[in-house]
């Protein structure tokens, strides 16, 4: 009867904060992660790498850090938004490195499918690197396997 009368009111989702640099590219790295609907504990760890690696944070940090970009990825813009917001902010050196680094993300399971690559591909030519980079970038992470 009280539960009619006062029901419990849903707690409120904390706000996602809003994408800079660090988030876009966890958030891009889960897109890849994603593509093939399997989202499996290499590919996390491989992100929490990536992220430390990056950003020169502690694996507890880097946790965090993903389980953040994991909500943006679900709640947040596209990959246009993303990627544009990485293309203003980081150079082409370094977005080509993290081109590499998203490919490790999708062979992180063994292999890549093709969900993966096309989304991937996709990713890449939204951060401007350019045909013969993005080939190199996925050949080196397939040696690297």
């Amino acid at each position: 009867m009280f539960e009619r009368l006062f029901p419990r009111r849903k707690p409120q989702p904390k706000p996602l904060p809003q994408p800079n640099a660090q988030l876009a590219l966890g958030a891009l790295l889960v897109r890849v992660a994603f593509a093939d609907r399997e989202y499996k504990a290499a590919e996390i760890s491989q992100i929490d790498r990536i992220l430390s690696r990056t950003f020169d944070i502690g694996p507890i940090e880097a946790a965090k850090l993903r389980a953040t970009c994991e909500a943006l990825e679900r709640d947040a813009p596209g990959t246009p938004e993303f990627a544009r917001i990485l293309r203003e902010e980081v150079d082409y050196a370094d977005r080509k490195a993290l081109g590499e680094a998203m490919w490790s993300v999708a062979t992180a399971d063994g292999h890549s499918g093709e969900s993966e690559e096309i989304q991937l591909v996709a990713i890449e030519v939204a951060l401007g690197l350019t045909d013969v980079d993005i080939a190199e970038g996925r050949e080196r992470a397939l040696r690297g396997r």
